[in-house]
């Protein structure tokens, strides 16, 4: 097989599929494993067909090279003949959730089409009503709607061949910063081509290596990773739905069985999802036998959660060495580290030397922090710079971690004024190019180990601690908290120079009387002041849902922060300290009415 980056584009790789093997399966979408008719396939042929077809469209609607198109899809093959269809035409996919319901789910997508000054949107049948009915809501009637799985338009025969290569832009990825401000990266059909030979290369894909997954397809894990690798490279893709995952998390398993899955992907709370809500029942008869890696990223990967996934799957076949935490981002249009490549495990740390930005392993029977490693680079150039001084730092020593190669993204669309800052950095020594990523880490005897975020950090009391381990903390010793989620971030004291206090808020559920609540809040507190040592200002426990995220999941601190200063979160309890500027009046310990 040639190498996928010698291509001129991806349209052009996936013309080339449709002409060389016609038939095979290119995307196969299952809606429960389980049962024999539970999925539907597309061939390449077909995929090739519907993709031409959606360009004539486009181009017949005025739609040209460059053009931004917003794609409102469900989860489905749909998706697929749409995001190609761009391509085909030469212009630019602009992958988004579909507005949802809540208010600022909807916005969220109006902001995105707003910016990316967009042209167009696709949707399918099945959707049609309600995109159809946002877009009167918000004043979008401006924009052309196109319903791409209608019948309709002159089919693919009148298509050509856009003048497109490795330069020209492809993809508008948008990715929701802690504030909820989205943001597109630049993604151009070189960066798509680099990342899936990347891949390609680490994961061993070939025509006989399905990769499946139920990473929403406007995610970059889900495009960039589930969809774009193993259909350039022969394999196909297994799709599933994330509602299904998350009401049935045991038929993501079944999935990987029985399609004989070589890599699925999933953050790292759908891995504790499955640990904890998969029956005896559910599980029997599967076999993972034949599951080679199951990638963890997305979100801070603990090694806790793996060990835990090992112990409960082993019985069902699982490697040993399959879970392998992995490291990347939309501005590097996917892939970045991972643990692909050899049996890599987690080091425990001490804990007290992370607090001084120092990486410094300890033995087993010591105490420590257990990190995960994300093993080794591949799709980057990385370097661990001070975020200060710009100073490169040695291998041991915990700073920002700066990127640059050809995955990265060519910066923020609209953002012109920050984009140099953020996407072409220079180290103190003098070596420019790089993404600033604002995540934290090391790399110690060349494995990557990713330990927080910048902005997330929380110096109390003149101590570094990461809010997801006290998050974790908590879920560990609180049954009621389960596999919620929560969000802690340090606000000012109530007075003037008093040093910053630590907030933690988390999502609770069936608990409604209040003494259990004010029980639940002060043995939260203990919890956080015995392994953490900090004193807690507020404990506010929300209902599910409470807790801002975005659509990949991950935790928005920072918005979390400034909704409990605006006094918007809303709480079912709420346990405040005399030192907290509160952002709402309420009685100390006071449930929510």
């Amino acid at each position: 097989m040639a190498a996928i980056v010698t291509a001129p584009s991806v349209t052009a790789v996936l013309v080339g599929r449709s002409e060389s093997d016609p038939d095979r399966t290119a995307a196969t979408f299952v809606t429960d494993p389980l049962r024999e008719d539970g999925a539907s396939r597309l061939s390449y042929a077909g995929l090739d067909a519907g993709a031409r077809s959606v360009a004539v469209r486009l181009r017949a609607a005025g739609i040209g090279p460059g053009d931004r198109v917003v794609l409102l899809y469900p989860a489905g093959l749909a998706f697929l003949t749409a995001f190609f269809g761009c391509l085909y035409a030469g212009a630019v996919a602009v992958p988004s959730s579909l507005p949802g319901r809540y208010r600022h789910e909807r916005h969220r997508v109006v902001r995105i089409a707003d910016d990316a000054g967009a042209a167009a949107i696709l949707t399918d049948t099945a959707t049609r009503g309600d995109v159809e009915s946002w877009i009167a809501e918000e004043g979008l009637g401006r924009l052309p709607l196109l319903v791409t799985d209608d019948g309709a338009g002159p089919g693919p025969g009148n298509w050509t061949m856009p003048d497109t290569d490795h330069d020209t832009l492809a993809v508008l990825q948008y990715t929701s910063g802690s504030t909820g401000d989205p943001k597109g990266v630049v993604i151009t059909h070189g960066n798509l081509l680099h990342n899936s030979q990347n891949l390609v290369r680490v994961l061993g894909l070939d025509e006989n290596t399905p990769l499946g997954g139920w990473i929403p397809h406007f995610h970059d894990m889900g495009l960039m990773g589930i969809i774009l690798p193993p259909l350039l490279s022969g394999g196909g893709t297994v799709l599933m739905s994330p509602s299904t995952f998350l009401k049935r998390p045991h038929l993501w398993l079944h999935m990987i069985d029985r399609f004989g899955i070589h890599t699925s992907a999933a953050p790292d709370f759908a891995y504790e999802l499955c640990t904890r809500r998969v029956t005896d029942a559910q599980a029997e008869g599967l076999d993972l036998s034949r599951w080679r890696f199951g990638v963890d990223g997305s979100e801070p990967v603990r090694a806790s959660v793996l060990d835990a996934f090992r112990e409960r799957f082993a019985p069902h076949g699982l490697r040993p060495d399959t879970l392998s935490p992995c490291y990347g981002m939309a501005e590097a249009t996917l892939f970045v580290s991972g643990a692909l490549d050899a049996p890599h495990g987690s080091r425990r740390i001490d804990a007290e030397a992370l607090e001084r930005d120092e990486f410094r392993p300890v033995a087993d029977d010591e105490p420590g922090r257990p990190v995960a490693s994300c093993g080794t680079v591949s799709g980057a150039e990385l370097r661990v710079v001070d975020p200060r001084t710009h100073r490169v730092l040695p291998d041991g020593g915990v700073g920002e971690i700066w990127l640059r190669g050809p995955v990265i993204g060519h910066g923020y669309w609209n953002r012109e004024a920050t984009n140099a800052a953020e996407f072409d950095a220079t180290t103190a020594d003098g070596i420019g190019g790089h993404l600033r990523t604002g995540d934290l880490g090391t790399l110690y005897e060349g494995e990557l180990y990713v330990t927080g975020r910048i902005k997330d950090v929380l110096n109390l009391r003149g101590r570094n601690l990461y809010p997801q381990d006290i998050e974790h903390e908590l879920r560990a010793q609180q049954p009621e908290l389960g596999s919620l989620v929560g969000a802690c971030f340090a606000v000012p004291g109530e007075d003037a120079g008093r040093a910053d206090v630590l907030v933690v808020t988390h999502e609770i559920r069936g608990v409604k009387e209040e003494e259990r609540l004010r029980r639940i809040a002060a043995d939260m507190r203990l919890t956080v002041a015995r392994e953490f040592g900090a004193p807690v200002g507020a404990v506010l426990l929300l209902r599910p849902g409470g807790v801002r995220r975005t659509t990949s999941g991950k935790i928005q601190r920072s918005a979390m922060r400034e909704l409990f200063r605006a006094g918007a979160l809303d709480p079912t309890y709420a346990d405040y300290q005399e030192n907290l500027l509160r952002p709402v009046p309420a009685a100390a310990g006071q449930a929510a009415v």
